[in-house]
């Protein structure tokens, strides 16, 4: 069903439009997660009008940012249920073709030792975010940062041990990933 090459449909016909066709545009714009699409697939179906992408996306990140500042512990594990339906960064197999053009220069097949080093590194540094946040993944829009940056936020975030911080952060990076997606699929009309 996914296709780097496929566009979205006009954000107007998605309140109407059927689940099928809702839950492939989540999927799109933030990455496959049951527990989002129960989250937002009610919203945008009960939605007099969409005007925007950007306007769908934002009320999508309120939602977790809702589910964020609840204290009740089946809000808090669906957020991380989405958060954490993010690939790894650096892994070598990524289901989502956005997520694998968008890590590819993170991903880069590259003989040379310094790079073996540096993807080892990578994969230490996602082990230790996920023991210190479990359920999270980290989450960062990369938009062509080096891996070298990338994983000097990786470390500024373990570092500071915050979940609440992490989440909204997270949070705000599943945003502008979405928003750069849906600019580059914008619909054809």
């Amino acid at each position: 069903m996914e296709s780097p090459d496929r566009h979205l449909p006009p954000v107007t016909l998605l309140p109407m439009s059927g689940d099928g066709t809702i839950k492939w545009v989540l999927d799109t714009l933030f990455e496959p997660s049951e527990d989002l699409h129960t989250l937002a697939v009610p919203a945008i179906q009960n939605a007099e009008s969409i005007g925007s992408y950007e306007y769908l996306i934002k009320d999508v990140g309120s939602l977790m940012s809702q589910l964020a500042e609840s204290t009740d512990p089946d809000a808090r594990a669906k957020l991380h249920g989405i958060l954490g339906s993010h690939p790894r960064l650096g892994e070598k197999k990524v289901e989502s073709a956005q997520s694998r053009a968008e890590q590819a220069h993170l991903n880069s097949v590259d003989d040379s030792k310094e790079k073996e080093i540096e993807a080892a590194k990578l994969r230490d540094l996602n082990r230790e975010y996920e023991a210190r946040f479990p359920g999270l993944r980290y989450v960062v829009f990369v938009n062509g940062r080096s891996r070298a940056v990338v994983m000097q936020n990786m470390r500024e975030r373990i570092d500071r041990g915050d979940i609440r911080a992490e989440e909204r952060e997270a949070i705000q990076a599943m945003v502008d990933i979405a928003l750069d997606r849906a600019e580059k699929l914008k619909p054809l009309i």
